[in-house]
């Protein structure tokens, strides 16, 4: 070997040391631009797979069984929600069938169901998203620091827990106290609804956007939805509903607590005329 070649010989073992090569995979080099190409042996025939089974068949043979399935599709999930909301009279068999319901992944990562607190067939019910971190822990609504303000807020126009009635769209925490994606919502929308329907309220305050675009079906978001009255239709009766800023928001931005205020005074002075 010539000096002149060992010299080039050096200069690519260095460059290939800075490139992070330090391994040599085989003897000889092999020229892989001009590299035959390899043989592929044809796949095995396929057989003939057997006919689905449905989707509502099986979830409703894994919610008879008691057992913990992978949720089906969203379409057939919130077909099982609808019908199974059907069969709750009461919000006793309500909260038994969501505890039992698989067709929400949440359900699998949550520690538990956080379905209400408060008082049914009170005048006003409070809907917001999805639990947090605290509620996931105590299996109640609202009982965090977003919590904590919004039983001030509801003190201020003469509401607690024995007239007003708490809840959430989704009933599971998400993780890292995501909101809730849309998929998610619509899946459990059928159990809020029939949940809305059971407590009998005359008036519904949907706190923050996402409650407030699933339930009234709207696509603004809440700075220009807060402080308009809608209707909310549910299967058997048509019901009130504001929209309000979610307390967790006031936290962070505490200017607006003005404008929430005049909400809330919109909800005092509907209710004593309810």
């Amino acid at each position: 070997m010539t000096i002149v070649d060992q010299k080039a010989l050096r200069e690519i073992l260095a460059f290939y040391q800075e490139a992070g090569v330090d391994t040599a995979i085989g003897d000889l080099p092999i020229d892989r631009l001009n590299a035959p190409e390899p043989s592929v042996a044809p796949p095995p025939a396929a057989k003939p797979a057997p006919p689905p089974t449905p989707v509502r068949t099986l979830l409703a043979r894994d919610l008879a069984n008691g057992a913990s399935a992978a949720p089906p599709p969203p379409d057939a999930a919130i077909m099982a929600a609808r019908e199974a909301t059907r069969t709750a009279a009461t919000l006793d068999e309500l909260r038994a069938i969501v505890e039992h319901f698989e067709g929400c992944a949440l359900r699998a990562t949550a520690t538990q169901l956080v379905f209400a607190r408060g008082t049914p067939q009170s005048r006003v019910m409070f809907v917001g998203e999805a639990p947090g971190y605290e509620e996931d822990k105590s299996g109640k609504p609202f009982v965090g620091r977003s919590g904590q303000l919004l039983d001030r807020m509801m003190a201020a126009i003469g509401l607690d827990e024995s007239n007003a009635y708490i809840a959430n769209i989704v009933p599971w925490r998400p993780p890292g106290n995501r909101t809730p994606t849309p998929q998610e919502s619509a899946i459990c929308l059928p159990f809020i609804k029939r949940q809305i329907e059971l407590a009998g309220p005359k008036i519904v305050v949907c706190l923050g956007g996402p409650s407030a675009q699933t339930l009234l079906n709207i696509k603004e978001g809440i700075t220009r939805s807060r402080g308009r009255w809608y209707r909310l239709q549910t299967e058997e009766r048509e019901v009130r509903a504001l929209a309000t800023f979610h307390p967790a928001f006031l936290l962070r931005s505490p200017l607006q607590k003005r404008l929430a205020w005049r909400d809330f005074l919109a909800i005092k002075k509907a209710l004593s005329g309810a």
